[in-house]
């Protein structure tokens, strides 16, 4: 008995989480992508997993959820747990800033990453609804309160006022490369203009550490954790969902990708691939 007990702690001590970071990041009713990925790194901090792996594929997300995602990696390696990170077909914008909060960074040569830059954006469709016969009345606190309205455009001072945000939130997206990667925030603004690259480009800008595919990051976080034998993967996997909650996902999912963002967000600054 004592032995099969030294045995399975001699496992234990092998076992390599493994988490999956996919889709847009951000918190909804319907997406609570960021809140369930969280929940599953709780459970990697409670069992007391040596090392993570996350593979990310992901093109970017809602400014608060990244942090959030960000700022509980990094309380999971005060525990002790090492983090590595694996960049799977996209990785860009806001799963570049969760990546950020990585031991070390892995990625595929081709995966298409960057997207580093921030955007608020909003349809003015004031023209269509005249066409139809729909107008608005606004009351309204303050004279911004309505700034993002469909049914205007901006005034100079309402786009002096959102371009100070988004250079803010730009600022700290920028600081959080530098600071993690160990570069200058000048070099980090040379390839940080939104653009999109190559991992192979990434590790050349100093984004990552290494070009490697999953199996490589598994091995680099067997090495941080000091694991010697073959390491044990645990994939942590999220709770099944229902039918229904499938359903919904799915359809939104979609709309996601063929309109680019739904109103629910068009307000929120955002940390995407895709403008």
């Amino acid at each position: 008995m004592l032995k099969n007990l030294k045995a399975k702690a001699k496992s234990k001590d092998n076992r390599i989480a493994v988490l999956r970071l996919e889709g847009i990041i951000l918190d909804s009713q319907s997406l609570p992508i960021a809140s369930k990925f969280m929940e599953q790194l709780e459970e990697v901090k409670k069992k007391k997993y040596k090392a993570l792996v996350i593979k990310l594929n992901t093109p970017g997300g809602t400014v608060g959820a990244s942090q959030e995602i960000f700022d509980q990696i990094n309380r999971l390696k005060k525990e002790g747990i090492k983090v590595v990170m694996s960049m799977g077909d996209v990785a860009a914008s806001g799963g570049v800033y969760v990546a950020m909060a990585g031991d070390k960074v892995v990625s595929n040569p081709g995966t298409i990453t960057g997207s580093i830059g921030v955007i608020i954006k909003t349809n003015v469709t004031k023209n269509l609804y005249k066409k139809i016969g729909v107008d608005q009345q606004v009351i309204k606190s303050g004279q911004h309160k309505d700034m993002l309205s469909s049914m205007r455009y901006l005034s100079m001072q309402e786009k002096k006022l959102l371009q100070g945000l988004i250079d803010n939130t730009y600022e700290q997206f920028v600081k959080v490369v530098a600071n993690s990667r160990k570069l200058e925030v000048t070099r980090v603004k040379e390839f940080a203009d939104g653009r999109i690259f190559s991992g192979e480009q990434a590790k050349d800008f100093g984004l990552i550490d290494e070009i490697g595919s999953f199996a490589d990051a598994v091995d680099i976080a067997a090495k941080l954790a000091g694991i010697e034998k073959e390491p044990v993967l645990v994939d942590i996997c999220p709770r099944k969902k229902s039918l229904i909650q499938k359903l919904i996902t799915a359809s939104v999912s979609e709309f996601f990708e063929n309109a680019g963002i739904s109103s629910m967000y068009s307000g929120i600054p955002l940390w995407l691939m895709k403008n």
